[in-house]
């Protein structure tokens, strides 16, 4: 099963069609068979090395230098240029790579070519000849456990460790998420995530080229400009991160007019505040669907769906998808009872690159039953993520496990605190650590991001939690920051607020 084969069969019949829209123009499915190609070409001539890194914005060139790296016969290295040059530098010598596909405006940002490697091959699209004539290139035939991509986890703990996904993660990941969710090749995709990120390739570029759809991508995310873009292209499906919904609701000209033609607007990446989902209902009327998923899964196992949704839920796994609940024993839990996320699947990482102590760990064979009942072993990833499943099998997410703290002996996740925080007219956003404490084990300190206009009341907060928390729950201080740190998908670094 390969992600290239479907991909140019699509765009081989759709070649006329509109497939990107993005900073720079627009581009048929045409531009990209002819674009991938050339870029295939260009990567032979450049280097031998099976690893190949890309470090592009958002946008249309990078599904034309991932199509060109399959079609070259290689493997794709996407590379996080939010990363520290320490970081990123860890990710250059770990993945092996010799070569990067790039853009001039990405080595201005990152502040020139020095930056990277002497010895570095640096391809620059912009520099391209792309007016040649196709080459002509027989596409490889990959099999499933062909390695795709070795994707880098963004590194909020330790060093970031490359996950090694195959074409048979994808495709398997790729085609029960259409079929879960009733994507149609006439939809219209808006991509405002990084496409180095597991949500962002496989969302936004791998599933609209399947489909045959049409993406408007760009490369910042500026609330006003995306409010724009929504209202001039009427997309069918948005995917973002709640902090993006957030700050869309910052827009002030926004309406719910502009939001007509959406279908489906897709949260994941990090738990979706309830009080963002409310403020997003009232003013756009537009229900905001919760997703789950890991780099390690490829990423998608789980998706609320309008007719398959319940509050707070992330939604059933999709097609193909396993997910049980364990104790700290690995004891599969019944129906309801919180314990550990364990999830099997095809769509599930071949392992950590280089790293087969850490890939052994996150890994057991569990013993559960199929959908007729029958007993069957299975091999399951520990996702490090703490919830439940209802009765009908949905799934609610309470916290990680790393987060949890310990207060006076009562297990408190800081999600629970976030969700009061929120919820008061004065808190854009916030987060919650634990700081050790003689006599409680732990106390919590919360940290929070202003609303536009609203002035800080510590009292006030602490009042606010009071009446909706139980006493033990309270912070114990609650600080003002500017900005709350944040990866490049908006997940909050703790251990930046602990430092």
């Amino acid at each position: 099963m390969s992600m290239l084969t479907p991909i140019l069969s699509t765009a081989q019949q759709k070649a006329s069609d509109t497939a990107f829209i993005d900073d720079r123009g627009t581009y048929t499915y045409g531009h990209l068979l002819h674009g991938a190609a050339v870029m295939a070409q260009v990567i032979r001539d450049t280097t031998q090395n099976q690893h190949i890194g890309v470090m592009l914005p958002t946008g249309a060139a990078f599904p034309n230098a991932l199509v060109g790296v399959w079609l070259a016969g290689r493997v794709m290295v996407p590379l996080n240029y939010l990363l520290s040059p320490e970081e990123l530098g860890y990710v250059i010598v770990d993945s092996g790579i010799d070569t990067i596909i790039t853009a001039n405006a990405m080595l201005e940002f990152m502040g020139g070519r020095e930056r990277l490697p002497s010895s570095m091959n640096v391809i620059v699209m912009d520099e391209v000849q792309f007016e040649q004539t196709t080459p002509a290139i027989a596409p490889p035939n990959f099999d499933a456990d062909d390695l795709a991509v070795i994707l880098y986890t963004s590194g909020t703990s330790g060093k970031p460790k490359g996950v090694m996904l195959s074409h048979g993660n994808f495709a398997s990941n790729v085609e029960a998420a259409i079929a879960h969710a009733g994507l149609r090749d006439e939809d219209k995709f808006l991509g405002m995530l990084p496409q180095f990120h597991s949500f962002g390739l496989t969302a936004l570029t791998l599933i609209p080229m399947r489909l045959g759809a049409q993406t408007i991508y760009t490369a910042r995310f500026i609330p006003k400009r995306v409010v724009s873009l929504i209202r001039e292209h009427q997309p069918h499906i948005v995917m973002a991160v709640p902090s993006m919904y957030g700050a869309l609701l910052s827009v002030k000209e926004a309406d719910k007019e502009d939001f007509r033609e959406l279908r489906l607007a897709i949260s994941g990446g990090e738990p979706l505040p309830a009080a963002t989902f409310e403020r997003f209902q009232k003013r756009f009327n537009v229900k905001i669907l919760e997703g789950y998923g890991l780099t390690e899964t490829a990423p998608i196992t789980n998706w609320s769906t309008p007719d398959r949704y319940r509050q707070h839920a992330v939604g059933p796994a999709i097609p193909g998808v396993k997910i049980v609940i364990a104790d700290t024993d690995d004891q599969i839990l019944p129906p309801n009872e919180e314990g550990e996320i364990l999830i099997a699947g095809p769509n599930i990482m071949q392992g950590y690159y280089h790293l087969p102590e850490q890939t052994d760990e996150v890994f057991v064979d569990l013993e559960t039953h199929d959908d007729q009942g029958n007993p069957t072993r299975l091999k399951f990833f520990r996702t490090g993520d703490m919830g439940r499943l209802d009765d009908e099998g949905y799934l609610f997410i309470t916290g990680r496990k790393k987060e949890m703290l310990i207060i006076a002996g009562e297990n408190v996740f800081p999600r629970e605190i976030e969700e009061v925080l929120n919820r008061h007219e004065s808190v854009r956003d916030s987060a919650v650590i634990g700081k050790q404490d003689g006599l409680r084990g732990e106390v919590p300190i919360a940290f929070v991001e202003l609303a536009e206009g609203a002035a800080f009341d510590e009292k006030a907060l602490r009042a606010w939690c009071r009446d909706n928390l139980a006493q033990f729950k309270v912070p114990r201080e609650i600080r003002c920051i500017e900005q709350l740190p944040r990866n490049p998908t908006g997940k909050i670094l703790r251990r930046q607020l602990s430092a």
